[in-house]
């Protein structure tokens, strides 16, 4: 055993000790231990002598703790306490009602599915603790990958054999406009009315799959894409419409709480398609708590 966990005592003198020195009466103690004084007595001894210290003063007529037994005291309180609760702590760990989740997500998956997944998982799980961090989909697979988070909400492009995915959202986009650009007025609109709009983007390494798919939308419309800025986080490119940039594209499930600078407006013929996935790494049994979140994503 490595040195740094051999003990001079052993458990049950911790246990012996804290009863005396609770009671201040070894009679007692004895008594609710459901052992004989005398060997409850020479198991203090044993102790006292493992540290080499005087943890009780004994008289004919009284038990006293010792300043060093009072500091005894003070330790073994709430180490016995805590290994007390520790099997049942344990059971809820292995029942999925506690742990820890670490989550990443996309600004889509916010605006979209995520709200209603979190407030129906804290509602169920308030013991499990959830890291939550928003990030773009091609640093959420490396970080998958190697462990480094538990499971992500996701742009998918390739099927990744080690990860695990279930599909959470698929729409076509339509298109963010500011609220007094001239086509604001009509109700649904082409790609191509739009060839002399600027649009406002995100860098394609943050998202690969859907920037093809976007700029696939636009060589289908047969229009060259005008591109004003590529930004990120998504909420900065939703604040640059709201400036007047430019427009962008959005699906319109993330289309129901606006703000009142922007309309948003649906795309006949070619637009490109959002996809959002939940994924996790595959394993024959995940983490409990993970299993538990996964659940609850999955009926959304």
């Amino acid at each position: 055993m490595p040195r740094e966990y051999q003990f001079p005592f052993e458990l049950r003198h911790l246990v012996y000790f804290r009863e005396v020195a609770r009671r201040l009466h070894f009679r007692a103690a004895a008594e609710a231990l459901g052992i004989a004084q005398p060997a409850l007595s020479r198991q203090i001894a044993q102790l006292e002598k493992s540290l080499g210290l005087d943890l009780l003063r004994r008289t004919r007529r009284k038990v006293e703790l010792t300043p060093t037994g009072q500091a005894l005291l003070d330790r073994v309180e709430p180490l016995l306490r805590d290994l007390n609760r520790l099997p049942a702590e344990l059971a809820t760990v292995a029942g999925g009602q506690t742990g820890r989740v670490r989550v990443a997500f996309t600004g889509l998956a916010m605006a979209t599915v995520l709200p209603g997944i979190l407030r129906e998982f804290h509602r169920a799980y308030p013991g499990i603790k959830l890291e939550l961090n928003e990030s773009p989909t091609a640093a959420q697979l490396p970080a998958l990958l190697a462990g480094d988070i538990d499971c992500g909400f996701f742009h998918p492009d390739a099927p990744t054999p080690t990860l695990e995915t279930r599909t959470l959202l698929r729409e076509k986009n339509g298109v963010l406009l500011p609220k007094d650009h001239p086509l604001a007025r009509r109700a649904t609109l082409k790609l191509a009315d739009l060839a002399d709009t600027p649009f406002v983007l995100f860098p394609r390494q943050h998202n690969p799959g859907f920037y093809d798919r976007i700029l696939a939308a636009f060589a289908t419309a047969k229009i060259t894409p005008r591109i004003a800025e590529e930004v990120w986080p998504r909420a900065n490119g939703v604040g640059l419409v709201r400036a007047g940039v430019g427009a962008t594209f959005m699906p319109p499930s993330e289309a129901k709480q606006l703000p009142p600078e922007v309309v948003f407006r649906a795309l006949a013929g070619p637009a490109p398609e959002s996809r959002l996935v939940v994924g996790w790494r595959t394993a024959p049994d995940p983490e409990p708590a993970l299993a538990a979140f996964l659940g609850i994503a999955a009926e959304k």
